[in-house]
């Protein structure tokens, strides 16, 4: 019914009485909408017109008419008219399907709500989809989209004034952006590769994202104390990746927090737990937590809300 080419519109004033539909070979249905009441008693008039149109009139008494009378009522008419007034169903559109694409975003979708665990590569098959979604434009109107909720809850913070309300933002794929590296890895089609990704970080050429930097830069301004904290190993990527952040903007934060030997071995998880817990009890409030892994977002001390970038390239457990 609500597929055809029909219009449908109230003919006559609420205290018109009676209702009545008119067919015409326009195909222009005018209906009368009935609300939830019953049809009772119907009496019905037939009237051809001097225009080739038929009026149907319906007298009633109404009572308490539910959804399911008034579609009978209608279908029923439009069944006995049609052929005579030349009306046609509106054809359903067929609409291309593609299975690839549709198992792609089944799996991104899947993924980024943490519901697939532990995955090790991006599917062969989604290759292109997933290079598509992080170059062709949809990742950067996503994450624009989350900054937008994040300054939203930032505007209704109001901060202590003891400079220490704090927020935690990971660094890689959250602040810079390793997609060019990746692109050389087919977007995560192939296996992670530790030597590889190494080497790339050590160029300080990872770009900052720019709806993150964005956000930096109004946490930093508001008040808000800013802790970068990466599984980054400190010993080796320390000083290339401070040079990176302030390369990119990112200048003003408090701290930046890489893995030391202590924590060697240790899950994302545990470490950021532990990285966390420290500032806890320095006696920061965490107001809030930005990553791209959910590595990131879980364990204790996460602060008190947590928001998830998209990331469909890697898994970091």
């Amino acid at each position: 019914w609500c597929s055809t080419r029909a219009l449908l519109t109230r003919v006559n004033n609420p205290d018109d009485n009676p209702p009545y539909l008119t067919f015409s070979r326009r195909t222009y249905i005018i209906y009368r909408v009935f609300g939830h009441r019953q049809v009772h008693d119907l009496k019905v008039h037939v009237q051809l017109l001097h225009n080739s149109q038929i009026k149907v009139t319906a007298h009633m008494n109404i009572r308490a008419m539910v959804q399911r009378t008034q579609e009978v009522f209608v279908l029923v008419y439009l069944t006995l008219f049609s052929k005579a007034t030349g009306f046609k169903p509106y054809p359903k559109p067929s609409l291309p399907q593609v299975e690839g694409a549709a198992f792609c975003l089944s799996w991104r979708l899947a993924v980024e709500a943490d519901n697939v665990r532990a995955w090790r590569t991006v599917p062969t098959q989604c290759l292109r989809y997933i290079e598509t979604y992080m170059i062709g434009g949809q990742y950067d109107r996503d994450v624009d989209f989350l900054v937008g909720q994040i300054l939203s809850y930032v505007n209704g913070i109001a901060l202590s004034g003891d400079g220490m309300d704090a927020w935690i933002l990971d660094v890689d794929d959250t602040c810079i952006s390793n997609v060019f590296y990746y692109k050389s890895k087919r977007y995560g089609c192939d296996p992670y590769d530790p030597s590889g990704f190494k080497a790339w970080a050590m160029t300080g050429g990872c770009p900052a994202i720019p709806g993150m930097l964005g956000l930096f830069s109004k946490l930093v301004s508001s008040g808000f104390k800013v802790f970068m904290v990466t599984g980054r190993d400190e010993e080796t990527l320390g000083q290339v990746t401070t040079e990176n952040l302030h390369n990119q903007g990112f200048v003003g934060y408090e701290r930046l927090i890489l893995r030391t030997a202590a924590y060697k071995g240790q899950g994302a998880v545990a470490y950021k737990s532990s990285i966390r817990k420290q500032l806890a009890a320095e006696g920061y409030k965490i107001w809030g937590n930005v990553g791209d892994q959910w590595s990131d977002l879980q364990g204790d001390f996460v602060g008190n809300r947590t928001f998830k970038l998209p990331n469909p390239m890697y898994f970091v457990p």
